[in-house]
């Protein structure tokens, strides 16, 4: 048997003597098959880890994800709580899920938990590790048990070298650390109709067009003057507006009407001519389509306060450079990810969004900020794709080891 390392044996110690007095959260039954528990704090990648559990299950349908922290569930997966990071309460937690992988996402590490699914023989891998100081529920005057908990894992996947450097300076061993970069989104894309699409752009016959999605009632004015602004440079140019829901829908046909510009409503059968100067739908259903069909795409729900904004993943992913308003906080870290990369860009009101439109309809500018969204929507994919594959090669070692009778002793 290996020698426990001296930080965590005196964690381990310290975390028995420091007993809580709040009993652990009851665990939902295990279901059959094999698990993987995912783990996510608090933390901007949370969105990435769901990700990569919903691509694994795709292909291993029998698959259980039991989550916790700060993680988008589907709605099959099971929500657990996780314990106190004390060794008797990691052990009976790891003991009642049996987990067969445990994907620990960000800056905070649990020793107790790890210590627990190693001896449980659980695969572990950490991932996005960034270069910021780690750390876990110890003291400052124990020694700190974080390098010899990692030591525990599998593979350590961090975002890039500088995470790199200052885990193998703590005392990690360098053949454990992945330097993978960041565990961003796959989104899959809305889908639509080849022929759909073929007829659209056959009628717009080469007009510029752009977009405003998820369109609030509250923000349509500012879009009808930036959009009236922009007219002025692009006299052909043509705003698909797609309203959020169908409730806005009917408030945005009424501004629009109020407004006098020439409109045609896709739902009802009628196809832009020349003179027409927006294309309203009742719905984001065919977003697949509009998103295809628009180089440049404002996403609403953000030039207003109240509603977060919406995810831009999917926009990216299919091409479409992206404007978008200040109020964007439940998807600021997709946000923030773009617009580093070029990808996005924010606007204030109806003049700094008229002023972004004029400007990025050109063919080429929406067509690099498409280029910069791509890669950051492939890098994401490519690495997701990577870890996709070894969680199915661990799976199938797993079932093949379950399968396999054990000898009768002679």
């Amino acid at each position: 048997m290996a020698v426990r390392p001296l930080s965590l044996t005196a964690y381990a110690a310290w975390a028995r003597s420091h007993a809580a007095s709040d009993q652990p959260a009851p665990l939902p039954p295990r279901p059959p098959g094999p698990l993987i528990l995912a783990v996510g704090a608090e933390h901007r990648r949370s969105r990435g880890l769901s990700s990569l559990c919903a691509r694994v299950q795709q292909t291993s349908p029998d698959l259980v994800i039991a989550c916790t922290g700060n993680i988008r569930a589907e709605d099959d997966w099971l929500s657990v709580t996780l314990p106190a990071d004390r060794p008797a309460d990691a052990e009976r937690f790891v003991s009642a899920l049996s987990p067969d992988i445990a994907l620990l996402c960000g800056q905070t590490v649990r020793p107790a938990l790890i210590a627990a699914l190693r001896a449980h023989g659980t695969h572990i891998l950490a991932l996005d590790i960034g270069d910021a100081p780690l750390d876990s529920p110890a003291p400052r005057w124990l020694p700190d048990p974080v390098p010899a908990a990692l030591a525990l894992c599998d593979a350590v996947h961090v975002i890039d070298q500088s995470a790199a450097r200052r885990l193998r300076r703590a005392g990690l061993p360098a053949d454990m650390i992945r330097t993978s970069g960041p565990l961003n989104e796959a989104p899959v894309p809305p889908d639509c109709a080849d022929a759909a699409l073929e007829e659209l752009s056959a009628t717009l016959s080469g007009r510029p067009v752009w977009l405003a999605a998820h369109l609030r009632a509250s923000e349509t004015g500012d879009v009808l003057r930036a959009h009236s602004r922009a007219v002025r440079l692009s006299h052909r140019l043509l705003l698909i507006a797609v309203p959020h829901n169908s409730e806005e829908a009917t408030a945005i046909d009424a501004i629009i009407a109020a407004s006098g510009i020439r409109c045609a409503r896709w739902d009802n059968g009628e196809l832009p001519d020349d003179n027409t100067q927006i294309l309203l739908t009742e719905g984001p259903e065919e977003l697949g389509l509009w998103y295809r069909a628009a180089p440049l795409g404002f996403l609403g729900g953000s030039l207003v306060p109240g509603y977060g904004g919406h995810d831009p993943l999917s926009a990216a992913a299919l091409g479409t450079a992206i404007l978008y308003g200040p109020n964007v906080g439940r998807h600021l870290d997709a946000y923030s990810a773009l617009v580093a990369a070029g990808a996005a860009r924010i606007v204030r009101d109806a003049d700094s969004l008229g002023t972004a439109v004029s400007h990025l309809i050109a063919p080429d500018q929406a067509a690099s900020m498409a280029m910069a969204g791509w890669t950051v929507i492939s890098d994401g994919a490519a690495l997701t794709d990577r870890l996709v594959t070894e969680l199915l090669d661990v799976l199938d070692r797993s079932r093949t080891a379950a399968e396999t009778p054990r000898s009768e002793p002679s």
